[in-house]
């Protein structure tokens, strides 16, 4: 085993490192899933694919992504775009919170007017995009520019406490991970390891039948226990608060304002303005979107009316 790995750490990556990365490197490029994000090196567009995968099954992600890029095919085009049509596209695909959708219209306002419309390429730089996180830049950083730190996902922290008995810490993932990406390969790297955690080494691991190339180092494989992380459990988004709020805004995109008399029912057919479902409840799902730059809501006339921010 190695000793590169820190001296109290409970785990050491194997001693034959070089190998286990031709393995998988080979592995993944000898045949691996189709997504398009995965053909271009365009950070505008991996950007897109990065935001709308978050909680959304990549199947569904690719006809959004591809009608989303047609719609709005560079930063400057997304900058340009009313706020309330894109709020309303994600809205309409089904992706998941807005803020999402307004966060990135914001990043791409901030290439055009900061970056004079050239993305930064280093993770830290890309951090300063509104919405971006430390994953969500480190994978911009890698599959855009190749320029990027070991991807630490669900899929990977997997892969490593099986193959390799990594305890279940986020240091030691972090740590481990690192030690285990080949240097100035960050871009393959990321998409191999995460393709091995989504193909062969899933909650129930196809070990033989998806070829996993870390058959022959890996500690569950050797003992049986193919034990896992815990994974946080996701909400369901039917009936959530996160369904009704892109109700709200899909309302509010058909009519300039609405009072709030009009929009409860619109929402849901057993609003009753003084029941469980009613006017305070209303107000919360505004309020959360009011929050999030989405609308603004205002008393005019006697009545609270509602509309989508510009």
């Amino acid at each position: 085993m190695s000793d590169a790995a820190s001296d109290d750490a409970d785990y050491s990556l194997p001693d034959d490192l070089p190998a286990v990365r031709d393995a998988l490197i080979s592995w993944y490029e000898a045949d691996h899933r189709q997504f398009p994000w995965r053909e271009t090196d365009d950070p505008y567009e991996i950007l897109v694919s990065e935001v709308m995968s978050q909680q959304t099954q990549l199947g569904r992600v690719v006809e959004a992504w591809e009608a989303f890029l047609d719609r709005w095919p560079t930063p400057q085009l997304l900058a340009d775009a009313d706020r309330a049509d894109v709020v309303g596209f994600w809205t309409d695909h089904s992706l998941g919170y807005n803020n999402r959708a307004k966060y990135l219209h914001e990043a791409a306002e901030q290439v055009v007017e900061e970056y004079d419309g050239e993305f930064p390429e280093s993770p830290e730089e890309l951090q300063n995009l509104m919405g971006v996180g430390p994953y969500t830049a480190n994978a911009v950083a890698s599959f855009a520019f190749n320029n990027g730190d070991a991807v630490v996902d669900t899929n990977v922290k997997r892969v490593l406490h099986r193959a390799f008995d990594v305890p279940d810490d986020d240091a030691l993932f972090e740590e481990a991970a690192s030690e285990a990406m080949p240097e100035g390969q960050s871009r393959v790297w990321n998409n191999a390891i995460m393709e091995l955690g989504g193909v062969a080494c899933e909650q129930s691991p196809k070990c033989d039948s998806a070829g996993c190339p870390w058959r022959e180092w890996c500690h569950a494989y050797e003992t049986g226990d193919f034990t896992a992380p815990d994974v946080p459990t996701q909400p369901s988004f039917e009936g959530s608060r996160r369904q009704f709020r892109g109700k709200v805004v899909s309302i509010l995109k058909e009519y300039d304002e609405l009072p709030l008399s009009k929009l409860g029912p619109r929402v849901r057919v057993d609003y009753a303005p003084g029941g469980e479902y009613g006017r305070e409840w209303l107000e919360g799902l505004l309020s959360d979107l009011a929050d999030d730059g989405l609308v603004d809501v205002e008393e005019r006339d006697g009545d609270t009316r509602a509309r989508l921010r510009q």
